[in-house]
């Protein structure tokens, strides 16, 4: 009987260590997209986030380190659009039999242009590219969740039916966080919904909701705006009564400012821009964050 005892627990130990070993790991290379594969893949799933909370998307660069962190990953998930312009080089080093999913890329792009449906201007700079920015969109969030379960389920068929029933689950959630921010929008009036922000972020979360976007700046958070820009965003404020402008998380708010100084609307509370707020970098947390802000200084 202790042989066979012997037998169940050494037996035992190695289907758990097989377990182990095929635990699908992905890496992430936003931490709202790094918050969403954990979300999809449960316990079947580890995830290493290679851009973390406090770094800046559009500055960041893969170190040697970050390359040990995503040693033995199946799958490399990034927002795509352009965002990551050294994907190439990455793939490059982290060999053929890393997959890196584009996220954004099957997501329908907002093109930054005067006159449109969403931008009511924007700085010469930045017109005419490609808003990379998609996760401020709980629809688009959706179509991620979605785009990921299929990326797990193809390269872990073993446990597809985990990955879509959570993605389901996430996908309501997601739903319920609209119908949330809807329900606390609605309290601003149509003609108060023009959303003056630092650089060119919020055109997903504008036309989901009913905005205009009045970026001053241009893509990255970085970007400088000229004297000629400023004086056009102050006429545009005023000729539109807008009553506030928003700063932004982790960016210089001189420019901002400057316009209050300008113009006589207050400054709201910072908006977080790049998911990647050290207090609020799943989508959860940002949308709650900027529809608070938002509606305590655009509502009568």
């Amino acid at each position: 009987m202790k042989i066979i005892r012997y037998y169940l627990v050494g037996l035992a130990g190695l289907t758990f260590a097989s377990l182990a070993m095929a635990e699908l790991k992905v890496a992430a290379l936003h931490p709202i997209l790094g918050d969403l594969a954990r979300q999809i893949g449960g316990t079947s799933v580890s995830v290493v986030d290679l851009l973390k909370p406090g770094q800046d998307v559009h500055h960041f660069e893969p170190s040697a380190r970050t390359l040990g962190d995503a040693r033995d990953a199946k799958i490399v998930l990034a927002s795509g659009k352009h965002l990551e312009g050294y994907l190439d080089k990455l793939h490059d080093n982290l060999g053929p039999n890393v997959k890196i999913v584009e996220v954004g890329r099957l997501i329908p792009s907002l093109k930054i242009s005067v006159g449109s449906e969403v931008f009511m201007c924007c700085p010469a700079h930045a017109a005419g590219g490609i808003d990379p920015h998609w996760w401020h969109s709980a629809d688009n969030m959706q179509r991620a969740a979605r785009i990921v379960a299929d990326e797990f389920a193809a390269a872990d068929p073993a446990n597809k039916e985990i990955y879509k029933s959570n993605s389901i689950a996430v996908q309501q959630k997601f739903a319920e966080l609209k119908s949330w921010a809807q329900q606390q929008l609605a309290q601003i009036s149509k003609n108060d919904r023009k959303l003056v922000t630092g650089h060119a972020s919020f055109g997903y979360f504008c036309k989901e909701f009913g905005f205009k976007t009045i970026p001053v700046l241009g893509i990255s958070r970085e970007d400088s705006a000229s004297p000629q820009y400023v004086t056009d965003a102050v006429k545009i404020i005023r000729e539109n009564k807008i009553r506030a402008v928003f700063p932004e998380d982790q960016a210089n708010p001189k420019v901002l400012l400057e316009i209050t100084r300008e113009t006589g609307a207050k400054a709201g509370q910072p908006l977080i821009a790049d998911g990647t707020s050290i207090t609020a970098h799943t989508f959860e947390a940002m949308l709650k964050h900027n529809v608070n802000a938002i509606v305590a200084a655009l509502k009568p």
